[in-house]
C-alpha cells in the first residue's frame, strides 16, 4: 500500500477561551496520495487555513493543536522542533499565499528571493542557485525569465506575481504543495492559467496538492477529491464526481447551490425612461516618467460611452487593468476625467466646480471592494452610515433614525447600530457599505468589485440584496466586475473592456448566448467549472 504524502489524524486546534466557539478545527481526519490534488472548500471561518497553517508549522500563537497528528509521507510533523521544521519547510512542502504582495519582498528582486530559497538550505553555489532561479521562472510559463529576475514584485502584474510564488514553492521539489486561495483575486483568464500550470506540475513531478478554496467553480476545473469543511468539522468527503455530482450533507448542497449561473437570469423588463445618468467619449489617460525620464502614457479609459435608466443595472467586466475602475471612479469624479461628458439627467456632472460637485454627490454613491478598508474602523456603524446625510443638513438625531432603518433593509439588526467595523463578518461589512451608500438617496450606485471576495453563499444573498433593493428604490447600477457569472445574474446589459476601451456591449443574454469579439469569447471560455455551473 502506498503510504500518503500527507496524513492528517483526528487533528483538532483550539481556539482561545473568548473565541465563538472551542476549537478551529475538530478531529479531522485526511489524506493525499502522491500526485494527487484535494480540494478542502468552506466558507470563511471553517478551518480550511488553519489546516494549511498547522502542516507548515505556522500557527499563531494563541491556536494550538489539542490531540491528533500530521504526517508528511509518514513522518509525524507535530513531534519535530522548529528547527526541524525550517528545514521541512521548503524542501518537502511548499505553499502558495493567497495575496502575493504581501508574500513577497518589495525591496528584493524577484530572482534574490528565489536564490534566498537554496541559500536557506545550503543547496548549490551561486552561480548555480541564480541560474536555478531563472530556469523556474520559465517553468511557470514568465516570458523573458532574465529580465524578469531582476524587476521588483511591484513590476510585476498580479498573475505574474502568483507565478514567482508557484516558482518559489517548487524551488526544492517538495513532497506537498499548498495552495491557500491562489486564485481568488485574480482574472478568469489568468486564473485558468495559474489552475493549468499547478495541475501540469503535480503531474509532472508528482506532487501532492492541498488546494485551498472556496470558489466551487475552481474545484470542479482541478480536484481529484473534495473535502467539505463547516465550522471546523469535516462534513463531507469524496471524489469530485461524487460530492459535486451528488452531495450527501445539507452544507454542501448549499454551497454548490449558491454558485451563480452562467446562464443569464430572466430579469424584469426596463422602463422606457429618459437616462438617468450618460457619459459620452469620457477618456483618461495616466502619463508616467520612469526613473530614466522616458515618459510613458497609459490610456486607462478611451472614449466610453453608456447610459443607464432608472431600475436598469449594467456590468463593467474585464481583466485587472482593463479600466473598469478607473470609469467607475470618473462616473463620481473621484479620478478626473481628462476628456469626455458624465451627466446626471440634466446636470452636467463633468462640468461642476468643487462646491458644486459636493452638492450633487448625495446623487451617486459608490460601494467598494473592500468594506474593511472603506470603513473607518474607529467610528461605529451608526456615525458611518449617518454622517453623509448630516453633511447634508440633516439633523444627527433624524440621520441615526434613519440608519436603524437602512441597517434593517440590508438585513442587518438596528441595534447593530453602535458596534464597530471589526465586530461584523466580511459579508456584514459589505451590508454596511451598501447601507451607506443608500443613506443619502442616489440615483445612481456604483459598485465596484462588491462581492469578489466574498464566500459564494454570502455572495449570492448581497447579490439578492442589491437586486431587491433596486426593486424598491428604482436605482440605475453601475456594476463593476471581473466575475462572469455574478454579470450574468445581476446585470441587464453588459459592457466588455479591454485596454481602456469598450470592444463589446449589449444586452446580458444576447451576448452570452452569442459573444461577437474573440476578447469575449476567451473570458466566457476561461470561467472555471463553466460546464458544471451552467455553461
Amino acid at each position: 500500500m502506498t503510504v500518503p504524502a500527507l496524513s492528517i489524524e483526528g487533528l483538532t486546534l483550539a481556539l482561545p477561551a473568548l473565541a465563538d466557539r472551542p476549537n478551529a478545527v475538530e478531529n479531522v481526519t485526511l489524506a493525499i496520495a502522491p500526485g494527487e490534488t484535494l480540494c478542502v472548500v468552506g466558507e470563511s471561518g471553517s478551518g480550511k487555513s488553519m489546516i494549511a497553517h498547522a502542516v507548515m508549522g505556522l500557527l499563531p500563537k494563541a491556536v494550538k493543536p489539542v490531540v491528533g497528528a500530521i504526517k508528511l509521507a509518514g513522518r509525524d510533523l507535530l513531534a519535530l522542533d522548529e528547527a526541524a521544521m525550517q528545514d521541512v519547510r521548503g524542501r518537502e512542502i511548499g505553499m502558495i499565499f493567497q495575496e502575493p504582495m504581501t508574500s513577497l519582498n518589495p525591496v528584493m528582486r524577484i530572482s534574490d528571493q528565489i536564490v534566498e530559497t537554496f541559500e536557506a538550505h545550503g543547496l548549490h553555489d551561486k552561480a548555480t542557485r541564480r541560474a536555478r532561479a531563472i530556469e523556474l521562472l520559465a517553468e511557470v510559463g514568465l516570458p523573458d525569465p532574465p529580465r524578469l529576475a531582476k524587476a521588483y514584485p511591484h513590476e510585476l502584474s498580479g498573475g505574474q506575481r502568483q507565478r514567482v510564488m508557484i516558482a518559489m514553492a517548487l524551488a526544492l521539489e517538495p513532497k506537498l504543495l499548498i495552495a491557500d486561495e491562489p486564485t481568488t483575486a485574480l482574472d478568469v483568464t489568468t486564473q485558468a492559467q495559474i489552475l493549468k500550470l499547478i495541475d501540469n506540475l503535480r503531474h509532472r513531478h508528482g506532487t501532492a496538492v492541498l488546494f485551498i478554496t472556496h470558489d466551487m467553480g475552481v474545484v470542479a476545473e482541478i480536484a481529484d477529491r473534495i473535502a467539505v469543511l463547516e465550522k471546523g468539522v469535516l462534513v463531507e468527503e469524496g471524489t469530485a464526481d461524487e460530492v459535486l455530482g451528488s452531495a450527501r450533507h445539507p452544507y454542501t448542497r448549499k454551497l454548490l447551490a449558491a454558485v451563480p449561473s452562467l446562464t443569464p437570469a430572466q430579469l424584469p423588463p426596463l422602463p422606457d425612461t429618459a437616462p438617468v445618468i450618460s457619459v459620452e467619449g469620457l477618456g483618461k489617460t495616466y502619463r508616467k516618467r520612469s526613473f530614466f525620464g522616458v515618459a510613458r502614457e497609459v490610456r486607462a479609459a478611451d472614449d466610453i460611452s453608456f447610459s443607464l435608466v432608472r431600475g436598469e443595472t449594467l456590468g463593467l467586466v474585464g481583466e485587472s487593468g482593463s479600466g473598469k475602475s478607473t470609469v467607475g471612479r470618473c462616473c463620481l469624479r473621484l479620478i478626473e476625467p481628462d476628456r469626455g461628458r458624465i451627466a446626471l439627467g440634466d446636470l452636467v456632472l463633468s462640468q461642476l466646480s468643487p462646491r458644486e460637485l459636493r452638492q450633487q454627490r448625495k446623487r451617486i454613491q459608490m460601494v467598494f471592494q473592500d468594506p474593511f478598508a472603506s470603513l473607518n474602523p474607529r467610528q461605529t456603524v451608526g456615525r458611518i452610515i449617518s454622517d453623509g446625510p448630516v453633511a447634508h443638513g440633516t439633523p444627527r438625531k433624524e440621520a441615526l433614525a434613519k440608519a436603524k432603518e437602512l441597517l434593517e433593509l440590508v438585513g442587518l439588526s438596528a441595534n447593530a447600530i453602535d458596534r464597530y467595523p471589526h465586530e461584523f463578518s466580511g459579508g456584514q461589512r459589505q451590508r454596511v457599505g451598501i447601507a451607506r451608500a443608500l443613506a443619502l438617496e442616489p440615483d445612481v450606485l456604483v459598485a465596484d468589485e462588491a462581492v469578489s471576495a466574498l464566500d459564494v453563499s454570502v455572495q449570492a444573498q448581497i447579490l439578492t440584496l442589491i437586486k431587491d433593493i433596486q426593486q424598491r428604490l428604482g436605482l440605475a447600477i453601475l456594476f463593476v466586475t471581473h466575475d462572469l457569472r455574478v454579470a450574468a445574474q445581476i446585470c441587464d446589459r453588459i459592457a466588455v473592456m479591454q485596454r481602456g476601451r469598450i470592444v463589446e456591449s449589449g444586452p446580458t443574454a444576447a451576448l452570452f448566448a452569442a459573444p461577437q469579439h474573440e476578447y469575449t469569447r476567451q473570458l466566457l471560455a476561461a470561467v472555471p467549472g463553466g460546464e458544471r455551473f451552467g455553461h
